[in-house]
């Protein structure tokens, strides 16, 4: 009787066990591979890879997917890619034709310093709204792609319809509150520094020793996951650092940092990057049919914002857009609103499919 316990405790065990093991292989798998899925998904529905060369001599990189619809311009944020919307895109190619395009300084966008202004890329993204799209757009940017899109809503031709401007960091990005704030302190702070100092590590081995929210959350374990990071790019060299314990949001960027300029980053750390324009004066300027969607205000106990912008400067800047803007607040304070509240977003932007293209709402 004994011994049929015991085996049948060791049964239990050992399914647990496999359980526990199978569950961790999935876990550090999908933080290893997460973006494969998606890129099949977008790959499989035709998405296209393509590039055009400006009048002006600068390349735009840009994906495409002919889907069902008007025309859609996406522009991403920092230290990423067009294919970070890979996500969304199967669902927002059901009703639009879809363009994602690299800023200057990211992915296979033409890299030379002086074109990171937002006046310098916003020009060229309305050349080519006009020249490539040739049609009625809505825009949607995220955080500075969202400023951006605001510009291009403010100064586009008018084939720019519509906008939608997702968690964008205003009037913090033009120095209101800058050196208290979370993306200069976890972000522009250290990318300056590194650009400043001899670059012993790599920049994820750095990033994690000097990081914020690290600092925040968990101080005692960062110089270890640093350590690890550096290590993994000393065994593979030419390859992205890949840490299989820390979740695809944190370490997303380290999948597209190879292709980006960090002296893009450096226009924001001494807040150049808005090139005398100001944010009351642009938003003043958009005249279009607008959604805000802004991440939940979160403010650590130390005083400083976890977030893009505060509930105040959000209502701020659609105050300054006027009646024509929505703002629409999550529950919380995950900037990347598209990958952690799909539907929110889709929402958002398939909006103007009622308002603007109801021929194509069919």
């Amino acid at each position: 009787m004994v011994k049929k316990m015991l085996k049948i405790i060791g049964m239990i065990l050992g399914l647990i066990f496999i359980i526990l093991a199978t569950t961790a292989i999935s876990f550090c798998y999908r933080n290893t591979h997460w973006w494969e899925k998606d890129m099949k998904s977008i790959e499989k529905l035709g998405v296209q890879e393509k590039q055009i060369t400006l009048p002006n001599g600068n390349t735009i990189n840009y994906g495409e997917l002919d889907g069902d619809g008007p025309a859609l311009l996406l522009i991403h944020g920092q230290m990423v890619a067009w294919e970070e919307y890979a996500s969304v895109i199967p669902d927002l190619s059901k009703n639009w034709h879809i363009y994602a395009v690299d800023l200057y300084g990211h992915g296979e966008s033409s890299h030379e310093e002086e074109l990171y202004y937002l006046d310098v890329n916003g020009d060229d993204l309305i050349l080519f709204i006009d020249n490539v799209i040739g049609e009625d757009t809505v825009v949607s940017g995220h955080s500075n792609g969202a400023l951006l899109a605001a510009y291009i809503a403010a100064y586009g031709s008018d084939l720019v319809k519509g906008v939608v401007l997702e968690d964008p960091p205003v009037f913090s990005t033009q120095g209101e509150n800058w050196e208290t704030s979370f993306a200069y302190l976890d972000t522009y702070q250290p990318l300056h520094e590194y650009i400043s100092s001899e670059q012993t590590e790599c920049w994820p081995a750095y990033y994690l020793r000097h990081c914020y929210w690290g600092q925040l959350f968990m101080k005692d374990a960062m110089p270890g996951l640093a350590n690890y990071a550096q290590k993994y790019r000393e065994k593979h060299p030419n390859e992205e650092v890949k840490i299989m314990f820390l979740p695809s949001s944190i370490t997303t960027v380290f999948h597209y940092v190879e292709q980006y300029d960090m002296l893009y980053g450096e226009h924001f750390y001494d807040l150049t990057w808005n090139n005398g324009i100001t944010h009351e004066e642009m938003l003043s300027d958009i005249d279009i049919p607008c959604v805000y969607l802004h991440a939940k205000e979160n403010v650590a106990e130390t005083g400083v914002y976890l977030c893009a912008a505060s509930r105040e400067q959000a209502d701020r800047a659609v105050s300054y857009i006027g009646e024509n803007c929505r703002l629409i607040e999550t529950e919380n304070s995950d900037h990347n609103i598209h990958g952690s509240h799909e539907d929110i977003y889709l929402d958002a932007v398939n909006s103007f499919l009622e308002e603007r293209y109801d021929d194509y709402a069919e």
